[in-house]
């Protein structure tokens, strides 16, 4: 099994951004929703597609891909 096996990336899914296993959901989406929902009902009653270990390798792969950059504060915003 791949560290990401539910992050796929195909060019004729939106652009070829990294979404949740092929569905029309990035995992830019997921990582916000998780930050906009942090009570997990409410988050899994907003995406009932989404499993535990979905939300898991979409927060992983975002935090793998920051590489350590630095962001100002400013450009944040």
């Amino acid at each position: 099994m791949s560290k990401f096996d539910r992050i796929t990336v195909n060019p004729a899914i939106l652009g070829g951004q990294p979404t949740i296993r092929n569905m029309r959901l990035t995992v830019r989406r997921v990582v916000e929703a998780v930050a906009l929902y942090p009570d997990q009902d409410e988050l899994r009653a907003e995406y009932p597609e989404l499993t535990p270990e979905d939300i898991r390798q979409a927060l992983e792969f975002a935090a793998c891909n920051l590489d350590d950059q630095i962001v100002a504060m400013e450009a944040a915003a």
